[in-house]
C-alpha cells in the first residue's frame, strides 16, 4: 500500500477521543473493506452482554459470582445501594488513611513518620499497583514504594537491604483477598521475621486489603494491625487495580487517585458506546479477532515508547493471557484459547528483538503506544534541532513503517502525556477490550482453572518433599532419588524427588547432605546429625 492510500485509510479508520485524548490508529491492521460489518452482529452480542454484567448478571459461575470492576469508578453502575456505599466508602477511608500517614497522626512507635511503603502480594495483588507506581512515580513522592511480589527469600533479602534501617519507618502492605495465597502469606511471614530482628512490632507497621472474614482479616483484626480495607469477591485480582488493592498503594505514594478514577471513568464511557467505529475497545478487540484468526494464531507484542510505560506488558500478560487463556469455551467445547502477549519499550526493542520482527517469523502483531508530551521542562538539543525526544518519536515511526514494509501488521494508541488520568485510561481500555473479545471467541473471561490446577500440583509437591525428608531422617542411611520414591510407595515421582533433594541440599534449612557422583542422578541424599 503506497503513502497516499495508507493516508486515506489512516483518515478513514482513526479513533480519537478529545475528552481524554485517547487515540487509537488501526491503519496497519490489514483487515478487509468488509471485516467491520461482517463482525457487526457478534460484536452487538458483545455489548449485551457487557451491559448484563455491569448491571451484576453472575459471570464467573464457577464462584457463583459477578464481575463489577466498572462500579469502582462510578458507584452508581452498581446493582444495589450496598455495594455503591462500600465503594464509596472505601475510597474516602484510603484517602483519609493516607492524609493521615502523611500528616503524622499515623505514625510508626515513636512517633517516627512513615516514608517508605512495602506492599506485599502476587499476580494482580502486585502487578497492577507495581505499573502504576512506577508509571507516575517522582523523586518527591510522599512514599517510597517497595514490593514483595513473589516467594524467592533472594528477592525479598534484595528489598530488605535497599529498606535498611529505613524499615523502623516503612509501612507494610498485604493484599490477598482469601488470605491464603501462599506466596503472599510468605512474603507476609518472611517481612514479620524481619521486623522481630530489627526490634520492631510488626503489626505496628501493618495494614491489610483482604476479603471480610478472611485468614488475612482474622489475623490483621486478632493482632491490631493499623487498618483493614476490603477486597470483594466481585472484583477479580487482575481487574483489581481501581480498587483498593491499587488505590490504596497509590494514595499512600502520594500519587491523585481522583484522577486515576476519573480517566478510568471517562474511559469506560467511551467504550460503552454501541457504535463500534467510535469505541475504541470495540476496535481493540476487532483486531485481536482479525490478528489471531480469534484462535490466538498470533502473538501480541507491547511496545510503548516510554520508560514510564516499561511494566504495561507484564501487567498486561496477566491481564489478557489470564482472561482469555482457556481450554473450554462457553459451552464446554475444548478451543484452547488465548493470545501471548510479551514486550519490551522503544527504542530498546530497536536492539533487541525488531530484527526478528521484521524479518522472521510473522506471528504476532505489534501494539505501540505513542506518548506524545516529552518532559515537562524544554528540552536541549542532541543535534541541531533535534531533542532526544525527537528521537524517539522517529524510533517509534520508523520501526512502525519498517515492520509495515515487511506486512506485518501494527496497531498504534496515542496518548498525550503520562498521567494519573491517562494511566487509568490505559487500564481501563483494556480491561473493556478484554471481555469484549472473550465474548466474540465465547468463552469466560472472568475464571481461571488452570491457576487453581498450578497451585493445587504446587501443595502436592510440598506434601511430597514433606514425605521425602520424613524418610531420610527416619533411616539416616543414604539414598538416591529412585530408592527414596520408591521406600515412599508406588508413584511417587522420581524426577521430583531429585529436584526436591537437589534444592533441600543447596540450602542450610532442612539439613540435607548431596553425597555426588557422576552421573548426578544417582548420587546419594543424606541429613546431618
Amino acid at each position: 500500500m503506497n503513502s497516499p492510500d495508507l493516508w486515506q485509510r489512516y483518515r478513514k479508520h482513526l479513533f480519537h477521543d478529545p475528552e481524554t485524548g485517547l487515540m487509537l490508529d488501526i491503519s496497519r491492521m490489514n483487515f478487509p473493506d468488509g471485516f467491520l460489518a461482517r463482525m457487526e452482529p457478534a460484536l452487538q452480542r458483545a455489548f449485551k452482554e457487557m451491559e448484563a454484567l455491569e448491571r451484576g448478571a453472575v459471570a464467573n459461575p464457577d464462584e457463583n459470582r459477578m464481575v463489577g470492576h466498572y462500579w469502582l469508578r462510578n458507584p452508581a453502575l452498581a446493582p444495589n445501594g450496598e455495594i455503591a456505599a462500600e465503594i464509596t466508602e472505601t475510597i474516602a477511608k484510603v484517602k483519609e488513611f493516607a492524609a493521615n500517614v502523611h500528616g503524622g497522626t499515623i505514625a510508626a512507635p515513636g512517633g517516627k513518620r512513615f516514608r517508605r511503603l512495602l506492599v506485599i502480594g502476587i499476580g494482580g495483588s502486585a502487578l497492577g499497583p507495581q505499573f502504576v507506581a512506577d508509571a507516575l512515580g517522582m523523586a518527591d513522592d510522599r512514599m517510597e514504594p517497595h514490593f514483595f511480589d513473589n516467594t524467592d527469600p533472594d528477592g525479598m533479602d534484595r528489598v530488605l537491604v535497599r529498606l535498611g534501617t529505613g524499615l523502623a519507618e516503612t509501612l507494610t502492605v498485604v493484599i490477598s483477598k482469601s488470605g491464603g495465597t501462599k506466596e503472599t502469606r510468605n512474603g507476609m511471614l518472611e517481612a514479620q521475621a524481619a521486623y522481630r530482628r530489627a526490634g520492631l512490632d510488626f503489626p505496628r507497621h501493618a495494614v491489610a486489603v483482604t476479603g471480610a472474614g478472611s485468614e488475612l482479616d482474622r489475623i490483621a483484626t486478632g493482632e491490631g494491625w493499623l487498618a483493614r480495607f476490603p477486597m470483594w469477591d466481585w472484583v477479580g485480582g487482575r481487574t483489581s487495580v481501581t480498587s483498593a488493592v491499587g488505590l490504596l498503594p497509590a494514595a499512600l505514594q502520594g500519587l491523585d487517585i481522583d484522577r486515576l478514577l476519573e480517566g478510568a471513568w471517562l474511559c469506560d464511557e467511551a467504550t460503552r458506546r454501541p457504535e463500534t467505529t467510535n469505541n475504541p475497545a470495540a476496535l481493540l478487540a476487532l483486531m485481536w479477532h482479525h490478528a489471531t484468526g480469534g484462535r490466538g494464531a498470533k502473538d501480541m507484542v507491547v511496545l510503548p515508547y516510554k520508560d514510564r510505560l516499561l511494566l504495561f506488558s507484564r501487567y498486561l500478560q496477566q491481564l489478557v493471557m489470564e482472561s482469555l487463556g482457556k481450554e473450554l469455551d462457553r459451552t464446554g467445547t475444548v478451543v484452547n484459547q488465548g493470545i501471548a502477549v510479551y514486550g519490551n519499550k522503544g527504542s530498546t526493542d530497536q536492539h533487541a528483538y525488531v530484527q526478528q520482527l521484521r524479518e522472521g517469523i510473522n506471528n504476532f502483531f505489534v501494539t505501540f503506544i505513542e506518548v506524545l508530551r516529552d518532559r515537562e521542562r524544554k528540552s536541549p538539543e542532541v543535534e541541531p534541532g533535534i531533542t532526544s525526544g525527537d528521537y524517539l518519536s522517529g524510533f517509534f515511526l520508523g520501526t512502525r513503517t519498517a515492520l509495515h514494509e515487511k506486512g506485518r501488521e501494527s496497531l498504534t494508541i496515542t496518548i498525550p502525556e503520562v498521567s494519573p488520568a491517562t494511566i487509568g485510561v490505559l487500564i481501563a481500555l483494556f480491561e473493556r477490550a478484554v471481555g469484549l473479545y472473550a465474548s466474540l471467541i465465547d468463552i469466560n473471561a472472568y475464571h481461571q482453572p488452570g491457576v487453581e490446577a498450578g497451585k493445587k500440583a504446587a501443595g502436592a509437591v510440598l506434601n511430597l518433599q514433606a514425605e521425602v525428608l520424613a524418610y531420610l531422617r527416619g533411616t539416616g542411611v543414604p539414598a538416591t532419588a529412585e530408592e527414596i520414591a520408591a521406600a515412599i510407595g508406588p508413584g511417587a515421582d522420581v524426577e521430583a524427588v531429585f529436584h526436591i533433594l537437589l534444592h533441600a541440599a543447596a540450602n542450610p534449612d532442612h539439613g540435607v547432605r548431596l553425597l555426588a557422583v557422576d552421573p548426578l542422578y544417582q548420587s546419594r541424599f543424606t541429613v546431618s546429625g
